[in-house]
């Protein structure tokens, strides 16, 4: 099964936007979990424009499902991991000052760099996944560097999704069958949505997990947050 990891960065965004603690990210997450959600993803960034590095402290004793951190591996990020512990930290390649990812690691020239911190965070317990787009040779790396999974950009598929879905998903099917004959395990996020959710999950029914935030948080405006999870876990059956 398809586990749905909702990323909470755009609750602490608004939070964060006059200050004080409304909505509260915390309970958000608990109501996430509540309303059926197996994850919770944070994405903390030097400037803690959303989620803070104080939320990540504070939500991980308080969390039943899985806790994903994902961000770049920066002194600062890796030493929160270890302090954290979460079930699983993410890696992607994003600028400090970038506003969201758009693409993933070059996985071939930072090889020694990403090893190393597989075996520091190995180490420590946590799982561990990095961020890749459809690449072969960028999904074997993240191989040999040690990766217990990948988590394939889904941006280029969400794009090219209207058009034509049948191309948009191929480079994807054909990449999370690589995956899966190296024996890790297969995250995907970026821009999947009620939309596009339950093609991706057609197609690739082995994925173990997506992390969605953006469009889940916008869709709950609407639906309300309860309701956005079940139909976002309608996608995935």
């Amino acid at each position: 099964m398809t586990k749905l990891s909702v990323n909470i960065n755009k609750v602490a965004t608004l939070r964060n936007a006059r200050g004080g603690n409304n909505p509260d990210v915390e309970k958000v997450a608990l109501d996430c979990e509540k309303f059926g959600a197996e994850g919770i993803t944070v994405h903390p960034r030097p400037d803690e424009r959303h989620i803070r590095y104080a939320d990540v402290l504070a939500l991980r004793p308080i969390l039943h499902t899985e806790f994903n951190i994902e961000g770049y591996p920066s002194k600062e990020f890796v030493d929160l991991v270890l302090r954290v512990k979460p079930h699983q930290v993410t890696l992607v390649p994003d600028a400090p000052d970038q506003i969201t990812s758009n693409a993933g690691w070059n996985t071939k020239d930072h090889f020694t760099f990403l090893s190393e911190l597989m075996d520091v965070f190995g180490k420590s317990g946590v799982r561990t996944s990095i961020f890749v787009g459809t690449d072969p040779e960028m999904i074997e790396y993240a191989a040999k560097a040690g990766a217990d999974r990948v988590e394939l950009y889904t941006e280029p598929y969400a794009s090219k999704y209207a058009q034509n879905r049948e191309e948009a998903i191929a480079p994807f099917v054909e990449a999370a069958t690589i995956v899966r004959n190296l024996g890790m395990g297969l995250n995907a996020g970026h821009d999947l949505s009620l939309e596009n959710l339950a093609y991706f999950h057609e197609n690739i029914p082995w994925v173990d997990e997506v992390s969605i935030g953006h469009a889940l948080i916008c869709d709950a405006l609407y639906l309300g947050l309860k309701k956005t999870i079940e139909e976002y876990k309608k996608c995935l059956r």
